[in-house]
């Protein structure tokens, strides 16, 4: 069994707060993990996706209040609204009583829709997101990487036997989402308009986002289009990835980039089964651009915003990562080949940023410098330097040059420092 990155998280915020709410897109692991926590508590599981256990919470109060001294976990909270008006009172009086803490556990599929939801929670539940595998649960070395590029994370896929399965399973899923869960999220939606948007935005991987143009290619209306596609964002599946809010004097880019959050889905979108087909596939730069900057926010703390960056003069950067207590951005390029080398785009966009650090990553495994303050890392280190950035662990000595700008700290001493703190040590002992 592969173990999450966010148990310790669910936990911390179960030691503190009430109530947690953990979404995630369908089929990642919610209800997994959620057994897991409740396992070593004294706890009540319901899927309210069951007809037997939602007929148990049909008087919410007496059900809320018969388990008050229980964590009560429930699946697909979403099926029971009522709960939630029951919900506040229910925590209110456990805090008067002296139960302030670890009560409630809510799983859900769709971010938007539970978080409003549990509005009248405010400063009572902690919200949090379990996605799919990533590079420091599931890629131990190259070989897994590239299957977990290939398949994406869904448990179901990743650890399917073999590749043809694994693209079954995406192709059913994709038709389950389809025919179930969109239209209880979002009325009438058209399917084949939707299956055909999801197409062409995994064709896009990483594209700006057009509206109108999209439209006229769907043969939809903008106004439709751009429902669908805050509904595929709503459920996961896609991501809006902003422009940078920088204020720089620059004329900026100002359409998001959108991206099939999961790349296994995109590539079972695009009847894309094994690997020499997905290298050989225009969709290839593309997809592993989306792979890399899905894995890097997944792994980043909690609070980083994430960006990229494009001038109207050809200045770009892939992602730009605002961690929380860093005095500057991180500015990240990616590239597919193995003998990596800085573009002109990035080397602007660096200078415009004046990133405290600034690194391209690449499928290899060696870490270099390229030019003074740029250095070239593969995808599971910088996910591990990334996760470990919060404002307690203090910045290599040199970080902040521009690149090629003044000099940094020797790249040896700088991936020594990386390594110590991702083991949880500080670069200065402790």
């Amino acid at each position: 069994m592969i173990s999450r990155r966010l148990a310790s998280a669910v936990e911390a915020a179960l030691s503190r707060q009430p109530a947690v709410g953990l979404v995630g897109l369908r089929q990642t692991g919610k209800t997994t993990l959620a057994l897991a926590i409740s396992a070593a508590r004294d706890s009540v599981y319901l899927d309210l996706e069951n007809a037997r256990d939602r007929a148990q919470v049909a008087e919410p109060q007496e059900f809320l209040d018969f388990h008050r001294d229980r964590l009560v976990v429930l699946d697909e909270v979403r099926q029971a609204p009522e709960i939630f008006r029951e919900l506040r009172g229910a925590i209110d009086r456990g805090r008067r009583s002296g139960r302030r803490t670890g009560r409630y556990l809510l799983l859900g599929s769709a971010s938007a829709s539970l978080l409003r939801q549990t509005q009248s929670l405010a400063a009572r539940l902690a919200p949090l997101e379990l996605g799919p595998f990533d590079v420091l649960e599931a890629a131990s070395d190259g070989e897994a990487e590239r299957v977990l590029w290939l398949r994406g994370g869904l448990p179901e896929s990743f650890l399917a036997k073999d590749g043809a399965t694994s693209l079954e399973w995406r192709e059913d899923f994709l038709t389950s989402i389809l025919a179930r869960d969109l239209p209880q999220f979002g009325g009438f939606v058209a399917h084949e308009k939707m299956r055909r948007l999801w197409t062409m935005l995994a064709h896009r991987q990483g594209g700006l986002w057009n509206g109108a143009g999209t439209a006229a290619g769907l043969g939809m209306d903008t106004r439709t289009v751009n429902r669908y596609l805050g509904l595929l964002e709503d459920l996961l599946f896609v991501r809006r990835l902003p422009p940078c809010a920088a204020k720089l004097g620059k004329r900026l880019v100002k359409s998001p980039k959108v991206y099939i959050r999961d790349s296994g889905l995109a590539h079972a979108l695009l009847g894309i089964g094994e690997y020499p087909a997905l290298l050989g596939h225009p969709v290839v730069g593309g997809s592993w651009d989306g792979f890399v900057i899905e894995n890097l926010i997944a792994a980043a703390p909690r609070g980083t915003a994430a960006s990229f960056y494009r001038t109207s003069h050809g200045a770009e950067c892939d992602l730009v990562l605002e961690l929380p207590g860093r005095p500057r951005p991180w500015a990240i390029e990616v590239k597919r080949g193995a003998a990596p080398r800085l573009s002109r785009g990035f080397r602007s966009a660096a200078a415009d940023l004046s990133p405290e650090r600034a690194f391209l990553v690449y499928p290899g495994d060696a870490r270099f410098p390229l030019s003074r303050g740029v250095e070239a890392i593969s995808l599971r280190e910088l996910a591990a330097v990334v996760s470990r950035a919060d404002s307690s662990t203090p910045a290599p000595p040199g970080a902040g040059a521009r690149a090629g700008g003044a000099p940094r700290a020797p790249a040896g001493r700088r991936e020594d420092e990386d390594r110590r703190a991702t083991d949880g040590r500080s670069p200065h002992g402790g």
